[in-house]
């Protein structure tokens, strides 16, 4: 049988002439006519005071925590569920990311360790929206405001998903998107720095591109104008050549958006059932990109076992994500419990835009089957206590 590949990008004839279009211009390098348009569009996009396109979102972050003026042995708060970019951000600097533990039902950080953690030395916030999951944006916006801290909103995997009617990518005063491969709108490789404060964006578009502006802006200039290094920057730039794919990849967010929660919500009437496993939990107040489609398996469930068999069907499947502390580069003194017990129990199964119904039928089957012959002798509800 065809493999069920665990993520596909949708990727077609549009992006191929946006691509061409490029090529015939001469300048597929970064900040050309096609970064200066995307970026036109996101601020557009997400009302935002300034947004800056990179060549992908952990280069975001790092730019976002040095123009937000974070210095050597600051602390930042980091949702420790997710893909532990905020973490390695933060180290770059040589500040020191402090792990919180996450909610048991939406993966996303908790509220009230994040309030718990805040010391002295503490500066700032970075929340996750998890695997495309917004976090608890007004209880977290009140606690850094409170004790007068900046936030910062990893909307790496939540393109196109909602929090309170608002999109995720609007939910603090600096977010990052990515447009990585497995995302809702991709070029492959891509990320994107968005600011309230134009002032923010100033910063982190000279921070991107070695301290700098940009070489087609001075080729544009008659004469000879010549660059001069106004501080210690980073070769970040995103190429016109994915801006432009991106282009066409944000026109078409709710319609790949739209086919994605179209799989979710088949996954979770298929499997709504199973009392070996816990399918995904969205609250009323916000709307899941659906990045990823992880379930929770029962605590007596064999998940190498199940994923070897799924593979061996040529259907794919993950971890799901990380817990950050457990994570040997990061020394965490705080124990997270929910977030390890989410990272030894989730599986991630097949979403994509491109997956059919008999193949999410398929995915379905296997998994039951899979579970059903690697459940021990616990049969309880798969969900976390």
């Amino acid at each position: 049988m065809e493999p069920v590949p665990l993520v596909h990008a949708s990727l077609g004839q549009r992006e191929l002439a946006a691509v061409a279009e490029v090529f015939a211009s001469g300048w597929p390098a970064g900040q050309g006519p096609r970064g200066k348009a995307l970026e036109a569009l996101l601020r557009k996009r997400y009302g935002a005071g300034d947004a800056v396109a990179m060549c992908n979102a952990g280069a975001a972050l790092h730019v976002s925590l040095l123009a937000l003026g974070v210095r050597p042995g600051d602390e930042v708060i980091v949702a420790d569920y997710g893909f532990p970019a905020p973490a390695h951000a933060v180290r770059y600097l040589d500040a020191v990311p402090v792990c919180a533990d996450v909610r048991a039902d939406t993966g996303t950080v908790d509220p009230r360790a994040v309030a718990d953690l805040i010391t002295p030395r503490t500066v700032g916030v970075i929340a996750v929206d998890t695997v495309g999951m917004p976090a608890d944006y007004t209880e977290l916006r009140a606690i850094t405001d409170r004790h007068g801290l900046f936030l910062v909103e990893d909307a790496a995997c939540a393109v196109g998903a909602t929090y309170r009617g608002r999109e995720a990518g609007t939910l603090a005063e600096v977010a990052v998107l990515s447009f990585h491969g497995r995302k809702g709108a991709t070029s492959g490789e891509g990320g994107a720095l968005l600011a309230t404060d134009p002032r923010i964006g100033a910063d982190a578009r000279l921070y991107s591109s070695f301290g700098i502006g940009s070489i087609f802006d001075m080729g544009e200039v008659v004469g000879l104008p010549i660059p001069e290094f106004t501080r210690i920057g980073h070769n970040y730039k995103l190429s016109d050549i994915a801006a432009a794919i991106l282009q066409v990849q944000l026109d078409r967010t709710e319609e790949l958006l739209a086919r994605r929660t179209a799989v979710a919500g088949q996954y979770a009437g298929l499997l709504g059932d199973e009392e070996l496993l816990t399918v995904p939990y969205v609250p009323d107040d916000r709307t899941h990109a659906w990045q990823t489609y992880m379930v929770t398996l029962g605590p007596g469930v064999d998940r190498a076992a199940v994923a070897t068999e799924l593979r061996a069907q040529g259907i794919g499947c993950g971890h799901g994500t990380f817990a950050t502390h457990l994570q040997p580069v990061f020394e965490s003194k705080h124990p997270c419990p929910v977030s390890a017990e989410l990272f030894r129990r989730h599986l991630a199964l097949p979403m994509h835009a491109e997956l059919t119904t008999g193949q999410v039928e398929r995915v379905v089957d296997a998994l039951r089957r899979a579970v059903r012959a690697h459940a021990g002798t616990t049969r309880s509800p798969g969900g976390p206590a």
